[in-house]
């Protein structure tokens, strides 16, 4: 499915926007150094700036040279200059002793025990990075630790990616707005705001459109509207059902279907199309369904169309706490709660059953091919 998102993705616009506005938007240029980092060789520990040559003895202190500053001289035989952690090392000098490594005494000079190969204790000039170089490269979702770079980079402003627009319609006769009190026979609208908190995460601007009812005519003009998104995303009327009509409402928009359906619980009915150049997703209904293929195949779609160029899904391996059984045939991504490198099953009431989310942090991902694993058994695990 990538790979068919990812061959027919154009690239999406370019936006410069403030530094302080950065954090989770997509990086659409190289950053590259203005300098060497650092931009001198640089001490790493506070303690005396010395020729590794003179090493062990007892030298004679000259100066002393503090971040933000340059010593103006130059360090000889058996000489020292006292030098604080981040200051430029005084040429001449090819390492720093640490001070709880030397002794001063009262006539000027400082006596170490401590023999040091040449560079210890120094942080060469461009050892972090080199004039020019592309530390982050465009395509980078970016956090606080690449705002860091950045500002040390000079870059108060930051040219990035459009976020996608992405259009969310929820069909169903039973649904209705959240600020209703539904008949017994009714639902809140859950899975639109579910869906738009997705899509936030994984970097998109959401529209959420009216619901749909469940007859063509009404999909149909909602299609109509989604359509004019970067990335459309239906919820509910994907199955086989009398009344499910997405897949009639597309196909008369000239809709090109690319799967229908995938071996994964919850969550089997599931729609990946294009109709006019738009993709689009018909998730499934029932709100864990709806949830989960979101993280597994929309999510990943939707960060394409926003310059991600490689998205991965957060899985790790985490150990079971007790043993876990399931019925083959189907990869089934269930609630669970990781704590540490453990990981317990939540219990849950099957795809309707959103409580148990809140009670889960991750989901454990099952092998279709295997029934049993036990307690202490590693099992893949997805991060939420």
């Amino acid at each position: 499915m990538l790979r068919q998102v990812g061959a027919s993705v154009l690239p999406p616009g370019i936006e410069v926007v403030p530094l302080s506005s950065v954090v989770g938007r997509v990086l659409a240029q190289d950053a590259v150094a203005d300098r060497d980092y650092p931009p001198f060789d640089r001490s790493v520990r506070d303690g005396f700036a010395v020729r590794s040559a003179d090493l062990p003895g007892s030298l004679r202190v000259t100066g002393e040279v503090r971040a933000g500053e340059v010593y103006p001289g130059r360090v000889g035989v058996g000489e020292a200059v006292e030098i604080m952690t981040g200051a430029p090392v005084p040429a001449g000098a090819d390492c720093v002793v640490m001070v709880e490594h030397c002794v001063r005494t009262s006539d000027g000079r400082v006596s170490t025990e401590k023999q040091l190969a040449p560079g210890t204790h120094i942080a060469p000039r461009g050892c972090e990075a080199q004039n020019g170089e592309a530390v982050l490269k465009a395509g980078t979702r970016l956090d606080f630790a690449h705002v860091s770079w950045l500002a040390t980079t000079g870059y108060a402003e930051v040219p990035v990616f459009n976020r996608p627009r992405v259009a969310i319609i929820t069909t169903g006769d039973e649904i209705v707005d959240i600020h209703r009190t539904p008949a017994d026979h009714q639902i809140r609208n859950s899975n639109a705001w579910s869906i738009a908190a997705q899509v936030i995460r994984a970097g998109g601007d959401p529209v959420v459109l009216p619901i749909a009812r469940d007859t063509l005519e009404a999909t149909q003009l909602l299609i109509e509207q989604g359509l004019q998104s970067d990335l459309l995303l239906l919820s509910g009327g994907v199955s086989a059902g009398k009344y499910d009509v997405v897949e009639h409402a597309l196909a008369a928009a000239g809709a090109e279907f690319f799967f229908d359906r995938v071996a994964v619980q919850p969550g089997q009915p599931l729609v990946f199309g294009r109709a006019r150049g738009t993709f689009f997703f018909g998730l499934p209904g029932n709100p864990v369904s709806t949830m989960v293929t979101f993280e597994l195949f929309a999510r990943a779609a939707l960060e394409m169309l926003g310059g991600i160029a490689d998205p991965q899904l957060p899985l790790t391996l985490a150990r079971l706490t007790k043993p876990f059984r399931h019925k083959t045939g189907l990869t089934r991504v269930l609630p669970a709660q990781v704590r540490g490198t453990m990981v317990t099953p939540v219990d849950w009431q099957g795809s309707g059953d959103v409580a148990s989310l809140c009670r889960a942090n991750a989901y454990l991902v099952a092998d279709p091919d295997r029934a049993e694993y036990l307690e202490g058994e590693t099992i893949p695990v997805l991060l939420r």
